[in-house]
């Protein structure tokens, strides 16, 4: 599943992206309802934070020891990084007028 406009991370390029600017990233997986209904918002996000934030993705059935290494216990989990470091970890189905508030108090 490609989503418009947001990356998809996995072991090799996931501390590559996270390490410089601000990224938020969603760990999720196809099978999880609450999942599909996020990825609408993220996808909204992506052109309103163009240029200064990035919206990626984490497939946790495909990716299980970023999922471990980041304490991912449900999804969808969404973990806002700002040059490598967290800032702010939320979990379940997160409105996007709330995802915007926090991302851009990272900026």
């Amino acid at each position: 599943m490609s989503a418009e406009g947001l990356i998809e991370l996995n072991a090799r390029n996931f501390s590559a992206q996270v390490a410089q600017g601000v990224t938020l990233v969603d760990f999720w997986a196809p099978w999880c309802g609450p999942c599909r209904m996020q990825t609408p918002i993220l996808e909204g996000l992506v052109g309103k934070l163009a240029g200064q934030a990035v919206i990626a993705k984490v497939n946790v059935d495909d990716e299980q020891d970023l999922a471990v290494q980041f304490n991912v216990s449900s999804i969808p989990t969404l973990i806002l990084f700002k040059n490598g470091q967290i800032v702010q970890s939320l979990s379940g189905l997160q409105r996007e007028n709330e995802l915007l508030k926090v991302i851009q108090a990272a900026l």
